[in-house]
């Protein structure tokens, strides 16, 4: 099993350093050629959604990203990587892969200072540590997408399909649980 992890902007390495103490071999996606390597999964980690969603273009991946999702690629988007996958965002007529059924909040909980951390239920999981740095949130969610967690009543986590939308940075916590059953969607993809 390889990942491919989106390294044009943002928190990347830590993404890959999760995945390296789970023993799971991955890639930094930086350039169109990067996406010639076979890869089972991918991660759109947190950062700056619009420069990523203009790197995206620039660098000619955004189509062929887009197209692996929409094949059922698995993926796994924290923070900014959820506004990506967003079909729309509140506020907002921006739209970069338009992949996932969700309306989301950008900056929800406001600039740096809105940052916080929580522990809160996710479904499957049980309790798990959540760390938001300007965080959106999930306004929306279309029936076909399950909501996975809510912090004080925001939808923080949600699934449609393979696709694993994220608010939080599971990346900069302890617990690996998170990127398990991420894992666990691009073994149920690969065996399909």
């Amino acid at each position: 099993m390889t990942i491919g992890v989106l390294a044009v902007q943002g928190a990347f390495i830590e993404h890959e350093k999760m995945l390296e103490k789970l023993g799971v071999d991955c890639f930094e996606i930086r350039k169109s050629s990067d996406l010639d390597r076979p890869f089972d999964g991918l991660i759109l980690p947190g950062g700056e959604s619009t420069v990523m969603g203009k790197l995206l273009h620039s660098l000619n991946i955004f189509d062929t990203l887009k197209s692996k999702i929409l094949q059922g690629m698995p993926v796994l988007a924290t923070c900014a990587g959820l506004i990506l996958l967003a079909e729309h965002l509140t506020e907002d007529s921006t739209v970069h892969f338009g992949t996932m059924p969700v309306t989301v909040k950008r900056n929800a909980y406001g600039r740096q200072l809105g940052s916080f951390y929580t522990e809160e239920n996710f479904k499957g999981l049980g309790k798990i540590p959540m760390t938001f740095i300007r965080a959106p949130y999930i306004d929306k969610v279309s029936p076909e997408a399950e909501i996975l967690a809510t912090v004080d009543g925001n939808i923080v986590g949600a699934r449609y399909k393979n696709q694993l939308g994220i608010s939080f940075h599971p990346e900069l916590d302890e617990s690996t649980a998170i990127h398990e059953l991420f894992l666990t969607m691009v073994k149920g993809a690969s065996s399909n």
